[in-house]
């Protein structure tokens, strides 16, 4: 089968951590079919490009862990074109896509990428899968839920990362449950795996006694960092070794780093890092904490565990389906109070380091595998529906 892969979530230069659930997915599928990516990126006049960090200024091809990407580059805006990037994104896909002659078109990131991806698909006369990851359907605004909800009902099969998603995507946006497969993250084993504390630690510059804190994710509010903040400074009064790492980039970096700044010790932003160092902080730390306020299947909770590391965390989105009483503690969202007192239980109990490490046996090939069989049932329902 020849599969198109269309999303803008997958890792560039500028961004090496973003959309790596999506890049193993696509490195194993390539194993199972044949495969090619493209990626629609937003081009914005110099006098109107975004300062966020996300933006990255399009180039033609380049290649991102051994997987080839080729950017279709679409003129835009920022807010102003946001209604237009779905037509603008299709157009900007359309010859490349027709060139490669798919069988199938798959995409993750419901809007623009998806809603692109689907007209395309309509022109080439072949089906579309679209992924949601999370971010992507739980949106407030009028217009981003208009311009996603033909994606999610017209799409040949939705594929979503947790049951929560996908109870979403029906309630919310009308969607079709026969047409819904959900595809939990798989773990990379060779990466993510438990290791001496001790010696991760000499690695990362952290000191033997210290009671670590760990974050790994994007530098946003809604990931509850100002609350993970106020948490550890009402925990550090009575455990003065505790301290926080923040691993990620984002739009908080400049307030967070100025935290860090204000204070004598206890938090540390090291950047964006490559999987390999990422692992080697899970491997330092005492625990992971990721207070968000919505989540869809976190992977960086399964890649903690796999760590042999506990979890802090809040029941939302998928998180209850990925851990339980037996390897977290689940805190209220924005409750700092709450977050203060798991992060002191988690730290006192005495965690089984080897039962944590064996929970997930789950592969990014077992999660290829059933990515390709979701590919294939759209393709034969797709055959049906136009006989």
């Amino acid at each position: 089968m020849r599969i198109l892969v269309v999303t803008s979530q997958f890792p560039i230069a500028g961004e090496p951590t973003r959309g790596r659930p999506i890049l193993q997915t696509v490195r194993e599928l390539a194993k199972l079919a044949e495969v090619r990516v493209l990626s629609p990126v937003a081009r914005y006049p110099r006098w109107a490009r975004p300062r966020s960090y996300l933006y990255q200024a399009p180039v033609a091809a380049e290649t991102s862990r051994g997987i080839d990407v080729e950017f279709a580059s679409y003129p835009a805006l920022p807010m102003l074109s946001r209604p237009l990037n779905g037509w603008l994104c299709a157009r900007a896909l359309l010859e490349q896509a027709r060139a490669f002659k798919p069988d199938l078109i798959l995409s993750w990131w419901l809007y623009p990428d998806a809603f692109g991806a689907l007209k395309v698909a309509r022109k080439l006369g072949v089906p579309l899968v679209a992924g949601a990851r999370g971010s992507d359907i739980r949106v407030r605004d009028t217009i981003s839920r208009r311009l996603t909800t033909p994606v999610v009902r017209q799409a040949e099969r939705l594929l979503v990362v947790s049951a929560d998603l996908g109870r979403l995507a029906q309630r919310e946006y009308g969607a079709d449950p026969s047409r819904i497969r959900v595809i939990a993250n798989g773990c990379d084993a060779d990466t993510f795996r438990l290791r001496p504390r001790l010696d991760a630690r000499r690695q990362c510059g952290i000191r033997d006694e210290s009671e670590l804190v760990l974050y790994v994710g994007r530098l946003v509010p809604e990931k509850g960092l100002r609350e993970l903040i106020e948490a550890m400074q009402a925990l550090r009064k009575s455990r003065p070794q505790a301290e926080l790492v923040l691993v990620g980039d984002g739009p908080m970096r400049e307030e967070l780093e100025a935290r860090a700044a204000a204070s004598a010790q206890g938090l540390r932003l090291v950047g964006a890092q490559p999987a390999t160092q990422v692992a080697k902080w899970m491997a330092a730390c005492n625990l992971l904490a990721l207070p968000s306020y919505s989540e869809g299947h976190p992977n960086v909770l399964v890649e903690a565990l796999a760590c042999g590391r506990p979890v802090v965390s809040t029941p939302v989105g998928g998180v209850p389906e990925v851990v339980d009483e037996s390897c977290s503690l689940l805190v209220p969202p924005r409750d700092a109070g709450a977050l203060t007192n798991a992060l002191a239980a988690t730290l006192e109990r005495d965690w089984d380091e080897l039962a944590l490490s064996q929970r997930f046996s789950r592969s990014w090939h077992d999660v290829a595998r059933e990515t390709l069989a979701a590919c294939e049932e759209a393709r034969i329902g797709y055959r049906t529906n136009r006989m």
